[in-house]
């Protein structure tokens, strides 16, 4: 059902929104959240996490929208071997929220000008925010079920008073994460972008976590929760905008942080094991190029190359090929020539990243 006359309203709701359903369910999805940045202390380099799991992330996103690819070429975009453009619009995702990060870790803010800078590297243009009108949200049967805002000035509007419910936390005493739900929800419903506003929505939900200090490095993507449920995702988007229904919103946005936590401290426990394993073989059946540095470089891409520990290493071409091959040799990694380049494969890594 379309409510025709509905007109988006600024934040914060006009209404109470800390039901007991909510509040009972916030306790569980903070606790998992804690658990989940404990466990991210384990691994002893965060670019580990960062680089694996923004590439999960942004595959998941990419096929809400119906962007799809492999792990495979993903992985390949990732060291550079360009596949198809599909791919490559979902590795600007994981660059978009990378560049997210960074701009929140250095600058304590989220501002609307931050999200045009992500929104810019998601889809390499610069668009920017909608000047015109004529967008509208149809579902699968091609009906409009939903108008967002449709005046430039309205869009800046909303913009401008979603930016300050972001940043100004005494605009607001609700909870962060009922915030975030609340956020997606405003975000999506202004639909600020001519494309990419799914994507870019769900790169906020990360990033409003570190903002607020749930976090201390993106790694909860909901988007993998959001796919495996996606009819409850859109209705429930709806149901505020012809119900002004906010509970079933909030609790399945909080219900989805408790599920992705589990997930990814099981996740990211399984790595743990797997380069503790690594470490192990390694310094024990080669022990004159054991290094921790050389287990991180294993581990910071599914795929690496020589030039990649080149760098990381400061050791020469000839060195870094020695050490791939002779990792290789032994198992740890698959060689795999493309072209004229040799690439090394962690299908260990692999299997504990798509969950096999």
């Amino acid at each position: 059902m379309i409510n025709e006359n509905f007109i988006l309203p600024i934040l914060p709701p006009q209404q109470e929104i800390e039901t007991i359903a909510i509040l009972k369910q916030l306790a569980q999805s903070h606790r998992y959240l804690a658990e989940l940045k404990g466990t991210s202390k384990t691994i002893p380099n965060e670019s580990i996490l960062i680089n694996t799991l923004t590439l999960q992330e942004a595959k998941d996103s990419s096929e809400i929208e119906n962007i799809v690819t492999t792990h495979d070429d993903l992985y390949k975009e990732n060291i550079l071997i360009h596949t198809n453009p599909a791919t490559k619009e979902v590795y600007n995702y994981a660059q978009g929220l990378k560049l997210g990060f960074e701009i929140v870790r250095k600058e304590h803010l989220l501002l609307n000008k931050h999200i045009l800078t992500i929104q810019k590297e998601l889809l390499e243009n610069n668009a920017g925010f909608r000047t015109q009108g004529g967008t509208k949200l149809v579902n699968a049967q091609g009906q409009t079920v939903y108008t967002p805002p449709q005046s430039a000035t309205e869009v800046l509007d909303l913009m401008s008073n979603l930016e300050k419910f972001i940043n100004d936390n005494e605009f607001s005493n609700l909870d962060p994460l009922i915030k975030m739900a609340i956020i997606h929800y405003q975000f999506e419903s202004i639909h600020p972008f001519y494309d990419g506003n799914g994507r870019t929505g769900r790169i906020i939900n990360i990033l409003y976590l570190v903002l607020q200090g749930l976090l201390d490095i993106p790694i909860l993507y909901l988007s993998r929760y959001i796919t495996q449920n996606k009819a409850e995702y859109y209705q429930v988007l709806q149901d505020v905008r012809t119900k002004n229904d906010w509970e079933h919103l909030i609790l399945y946005f909080l219900k989805s942080v408790e599920v992705t936590a589990k997930q990814t401290i099981d996740l990211i426990t399984n790595i743990n094991t797997l380069m503790q394993d690594y470490k192990t073989d390694i310094q024990t059946q080669l022990p004159k190029i054991y290094s921790q540095d050389l287990i991180n470089n294993l581990f910071r891409n599914p795929y690496t190359k020589i030039e990649f520990l080149e760098k990381e290493l400061r050791i020469n071409k000839r060195t870094a090929q020695n050490y791939l091959d002779k990792i290789a040799e032994l198992g740890f990694l698959e060689k795999t020539k493309v072209g004229k380049s040799n690439y090394y494969m962690n299908n260990a890594l692999i299997k504990v990243l798509m969950n096999e």
